[in-house]
């Protein structure tokens, strides 16, 4: 943005910006509020959710999680399928696969190596497809940031889970692919119809998983509980929290509040299940946030 001119009176012929509109700054601060409860309610559904891997397993908590996102986005988007072209049909198909993949190995990372950094190898898919877009040199220099911190966080040790770290990375993937994808159902296919089949596919898919674990595991009323929460809290709030959001915050903002869920994640974690983290851990986190922050914030300017 280019900054006000100062000292001088503006020139005749141009006129005075427009005062903002009555009951602006409220919408946007219900935005930014919208935006900080849809971040919470997903970390906390991701939290709670996880309290049920012991009876369900990270598979059985997935399951229970695209039925619920499945319920909200067919009643939000009443999808016409029988309209559907092959055209529309092939991308609905693959985000539905995308879909199921990118919450499975989620969870499951979750499951090996906790909350905060599982979230924080997912946030590396959009924050590479940001990266991607971009020739500016300041986006080559967040991404070696980014890259630092990513080293940071799976760096060598005794402990260290590698396939826990390799699932979140795989979350990532499917992240971007995610975005990728919707762009293309989004032009292809008008309002919510092609998220809504695409998750309606995707529950279809996980309902053997679900007989199964059901039949040969019964589940508790604690853990059924906690998988529909999940469900709630980190597919149907944020999703509808977003749709409010989108209307009265800019997408930059939007995108740059985006930074705050590897932290959130991790906040969460230790709240709510006593994952704590090293100093290396938040250093390594915080490198990543902050590449996708400076990446945002110099595209403002």
């Amino acid at each position: 943005m280019q900054a006000a001119p100062t000292g001088s009176a503006a020139p005749a012929h141009r006129t005075a910006p427009a005062p903002p509109a009555p009951g602006a700054d409220g919408k946007r601060l219900a935005g930014v509020a919208a935006m900080f409860g849809s971040g919470l309610s997903n970390q906390t559904g991701a939290a709670i959710g996880s309290l049920a891997f012991p009876v369900l397993g990270p598979v059985g908590v997935v399951a229970a999680r695209q039925y619920v996102a499945a319920i909200v986005l067919l009643a939000v988007g009443r999808p016409r399928l029988r309209s559907f072209t092959w055209r529309q049909w092939w991308p609905v198909l693959l985000l539905a696969l995308v879909f199921g993949t990118m919450n499975l190995s989620l969870y499951s990372a979750i499951d090996r190596i906790g909350l905060g950094l599982a979230v924080t190898l997912e946030f590396l898919g959009p924050l590479g497809i940001a990266l991607a877009s971009s020739r500016r040199r300041v986006d080559a220099c967040c991404a070696v940031i980014a890259a630092a911190g990513v080293v940071t966080l799976m760096r060598p040790q005794p402990s260290a889970d590698y396939v826990g770290m390799g699932l979140g990375l795989l979350a990532a993937v499917c992240w971007a692919s995610y975005i990728l994808l919707n762009r293309t159902v989004g032009r292809r296919i008008a309002g919510a119809e092609g998220s809504a089949a695409a998750a309606g596919l995707s529950a279809l898919g996980f309902l053997p998983v679900g007989l199964v674990i059901v039949v040969q595991h019964p589940p508790t009323v604690g853990a059924v509980a906690c998988a529909v929460a999940a469900g709630l809290l980190s597919s149907a709030v944020p999703y509808l929290a977003d749709l409010f959001t989108l209307r009265h915050v800019p997408a930059q903002t939007f995108g740059l509040f985006m930074s705050v869920n590897p932290v959130l994640a991790a906040v969460v974690g230790w709240i709510v299940l006593g994952q704590n983290l090293g100093w290396i851990d938040w250093a390594g986190m915080a490198t990543v946030v902050w590449a996708n922050a400076i990446s945002i914030l110099v595209r403002r300017t």
